[in-house]
């Protein structure tokens, strides 16, 4: 009996361990990507929960962390006493809070593994409740778990993983990910992963219809609004999304110049090069690459490159920015922040595109 219980103890400890590092690797390549899913959670709880916005950076640095370090502990059984108590305490505040963010669906997935493996709200929730299945039971078969390292040995583990990490994430925020998950990584050809098949699922809403009697308002399906009853006047229809149809990889891809004018096509059709320098927030865009973005502009001018700054900045940032770089005053044009955030991580990034096929793309610190 002693021996099963040791060997259900090793199961829980090690898939435990994996999902963990399994988590924290995927957020490690893009932390930034990690940051903003944070930040899209404080934005949709809203309230106080907004004020915490300029936390969010360091939140995910924590979570990556936390997550990186307990899994390796948890596979090699480093403390793993200890390290059992942390992951109930993780899956005590997660699965509730899944639960919740699967009943109210404030955003679409969850990024628990980041854009490497998309889960519905729900599917995140059970997940979560398998896991702190597991983490009970290893709680529960502590004493079962056999001690492999020494003190000073488990130390050294604890510090060259952290280390690892860090030095890691670091490196990845001043390059790009290492391994693109998004739909704009390099050699994908973007119009193809715009287009909607012929036999696409359409969205299905569900329709109501409200009409007013005596001051009185009430709310009617189509199968049994007053039709031909003119003692009932109508007032508004209304639409509830009931299931969500087939959405293309990229759907929100859009630039518009100072005109107003799209051109999103001619920069996809385009069979020359065109050098589209991202800047989803121009008042956070890293200051000290403005000279490199003016440099690149300049040559890609010589060369007769079309080069366009895409923002999702509004008006007023748009205009003070221009004053401070007159040079690049021309070339700006507006695209969705959220679309700008997917296609590079970084503010200021580079994408490169011929013939709708992304050639190249780069973080602008590291040119």
């Amino acid at each position: 009996m002693k021996q099963i219980k040791t060997i259900i103890a090793a199961i829980c400890r090690t898939l435990l361990g994996v999902v963990f590092i399994f988590s924290g690797v995927v957020k490690a390549i893009d932390p930034l990507g990690t940051v903003y899913k944070i930040e899209d959670y404080l934005k949709a709880f809203g309230g106080f929960f907004s004020d915490l916005l300029p936390l969010a950076e360091v939140a995910a640095w924590a979570l990556i962390i936390t997550e990186l370090l307990l899994g390796v502990c948890m596979v090699i059984n480093v403390r793993t006493k200890w390290t059992s108590w942390i992951a109930l305490a993780f899956y005590c505040v997660m699965t509730p809070l899944t639960l919740y963010i699967a009943l109210t669906n404030p955003v679409s997935d969850c990024g628990c593994f980041g854009d490497a493996v998309v889960l519905t709200n729900w599917q995140t929730f059970w997940k979560n409740a398998v896991l702190i299945v597991l983490a009970i039971a290893l709680v529960a078969l502590r004493k079962h778990v056999r001690q492999l390292w020494s003190g000073w040995m488990e130390l050294v583990i604890v510090a060259t993983s952290l280390a690892a990490v860090l030095s890691f994430m670091a490196w990845t925020i001043q390059h790009l990910p290492v391994i693109d998950f998004r739909p704009y990584k390099i050699g994908n050809h973007l119009p193809t992963l715009m287009e909607y098949p012929e036999d696409a699922e359409p969205d299905q809403y569900e329709f109501s219809f409200v009409y007013e009697k005596d001051g009185v308002e009430e709310i009617f399906t189509l199968e049994n609004y007053p039709k031909g009853d003119s003692t009932w006047t109508f007032v508004r229809q209304e639409s509830k999304l009931i299931k969500k149809g087939y959405e293309p990889p990229i759907h929100d891809f859009e630039i518009i110049n100072a005109e107003g004018e799209d051109l999103t096509w001619d920069i996809l059709e385009s069979e020359d090069p065109v050098t589209l320098v991202v800047m989803y927030d121009l008042a956070k865009a890293d200051k000290k690459q403005m000279d490199k973005i003016e440099a690149l502009y300049a040559n890609c001018q010589l060369s007769n490159v079309n080069c366009y700054i895409l923002t999702g900045s509004g008006t007023d940032e748009i205009i003070a920015f221009s004053m401070e770089h007159p040079t690049l005053s021309d070339c700006i044009c507006t695209c969705d922040p959220v679309t700008l955030k997917t296609i590079v991580r970084a503010n200021p990034g580079v994408i490169v595109l011929q013939n709708g096929i992304v050639i190249d793309k780069y973080n602008v610190r590291n040119r």
